[in-house]
């Protein structure tokens, strides 16, 4: 069962344009292994190292961003510096628990952006991202 997790994991991965190395594959697994979810390259460092994984932080800033471009990620900006990224590639909103640093997804149909200007020409509008920040009251 596991092995043909992996190959299919191997074949979406080869279907984006990347090569499935035994690097890829293994965060591929930890990412899209168990339904919707966000992580930081922090928190999945740390998932691969738990896993048994030799892999650097760097690979897997990396190896995200290559998921990113080849469009089996999102990028979630909540802060200046701190990044999640989202299996669940649908546009859609987020909450954001300040007290834990955590996101939680937010129904499509349930925020409305109305004004938005008018792109130039040559551009458009992929997507709005919009951040809900919570904190205990």
């Amino acid at each position: 069962m596991l092995q043909s997790r992996e190959k299919d994991l191997s074949e979406v991965l080869r279907h984006a344009g990347l090569r499935p190395t035994r690097q890829r594959v293994a965060l591929a697994k930890l990412l899209f292994g168990s339904g919707d979810r966000h992580v930081t390259a922090e928190i999945l460092h740390g998932e691969a190292v738990r896993s048994g994984q030799r892999v650097s932080l760097a690979t897997v800033y990396n190896t995200l961003h290559q998921f990113k471009q080849a469009g089996l990620l999102r990028e979630v900006a909540v802060c200046g510096q701190c990044a999640y990224f989202d299996t669940n590639i649908s546009n859609h909103n987020h909450y954001f628990i300040e007290s834990d640093g955590s996101l939680i997804d937010i129904p499509g149909s349930c925020i409305r952006v109305d004004g938005l200007p008018e792109p130039p020409e040559h551009l458009r509008i992929s997507h709005i991202d919009v951040v809900v920040r919570l904190v205990k009251k």
